[in-house]
């Protein structure tokens, strides 16, 4: 009887278990395309006018540009910095870079195996689109590709026009972190427009 009663006990704890293990895995892709959506909504917002327009009530960041990875068929809204809690919802532009589109280095990073895993198989000659805030579509080509140690300290170069994707190296990597980051350097195409 007491064997009995341990065995339903046992069980009902380890289907409690196993549901909730259930709904937290299908949380992470909910709070995911929800996100996708607000965000996107933010950015229609943006284009309309709206300065710093947060996607929710509770958000640190916002929307400062839009990246198409064409040739990757990546679309992506940029978040304002690149602290852990932006880079969650998408990439984020690095403060104290360029914004993102306008003259100068933007530097804007992203999670490996999230948003920007499409860097992957970036290859020199893709196309870069960068969405200005006023809607302007600025062009870049990319120029080459490196790995590079964040532990060193990484000179940008000045007097040009690009854009710098950023995100930990390698992409088959069981563990986060590392000090390995792989960058997508693209320079400003021919004259952009909107």
């Amino acid at each position: 009887m007491i064997f009995r009663r341990i065995i339903l006990v046992a069980g009902a704890v380890m289907a409690a278990v196993g549901l909730w293990l259930t709904a937290s895995a299908l949380l992470i892709p909910l709070k995911a395309a929800v996100a996708q959506f607000l965000l996107q909504r933010a950015w229609d917002t943006t284009l309309a006018g709206g300065e710093q327009v947060r996607p929710w009530p509770w958000s640190d960041t916002w929307p400062v540009a839009r990246l198409r990875l064409p040739d990757q068929e990546a679309d992506l809204i940029v978040l304002a910095g690149a602290s852990g809690q932006a880079l969650a919802f998408g990439p984020g532009h690095v403060t104290g870079t360029a914004i993102p589109g306008e003259e100068g280095i933007s530097v804007i990073g992203g999670h490996r195996d999230t948003h920007l895993s499409v860097l992957a198989g970036m290859r020199p000659g893709h196309r870069v689109e960068v969405q200005r805030a006023d809607g302007a579509v600025r062009r870049f080509l990319v120029a080459r590709t490196s790995v590079a140690d964040a532990r060193r300290k990484w000179i940008l170069p000045t007097g040009q026009s690009g854009v710098v994707l950023v995100t930990c190296y390698p992409f088959g990597a069981v563990r986060p972190g590392g000090p390995f980051r792989f960058i997508v350097h693209a320079v400003a195409a021919e004259r952009d427009s909107v």
